[in-house]
């Protein structure tokens, strides 16, 4: 089992393309972990909006009547890939990974999957 320093470690050198990696509680926006990032790109901003997008999302899937889990939500930019991972299980329940990938340097899938390896490997 790895902890979050770890773990955020071993996304950012396992995954081709990755420059920021965070864990985050989304019931609160708070950052619980990060790795990465630059002077023009605040990690800690970015992890903190992307709570909005996760509580809008479940928002919308309760007002369908979307009995399902998230697994994934990525936002694709013109240079960049975001990803979000919602964890499952053993104390996950309100936080996700998220996942920064420079779009010339990464394969979705690929990084799909090793972030699935993360997660499982993560003791929060």
């Amino acid at each position: 089992m790895a902890n979050t320093e770890t773990a955020l470690k071993d996304a950012l050198s396992s995954i081709e393309g990755a420059t920021a990696a965070a864990l985050v509680d989304y019931t609160s926006g708070m950052a619980l972990g990060t790795i990465g990032g630059t002077k023009n790109f605040d990690l800690e901003v970015a992890a903190a909006g992307n709570t909005d997008v996760v509580r809008a999302k479940l928002r919308t899937m309760e007002h369908l009547g979307i009995k399902d889990e998230i697994e994934d939500i990525l936002i694709t930019l013109g240079t960049q890939y975001h990803m979000i991972r919602l964890l499952k299980g053993r104390g996950g329940n309100g936080l996700f990974l998220y996942l920064v990938l420079d779009a010339s340097r990464s394969n979705l899938a690929m990084a799909r999957h090793q972030l699935r390896k993360i997660e499982a490997e993560l003791e929060v």
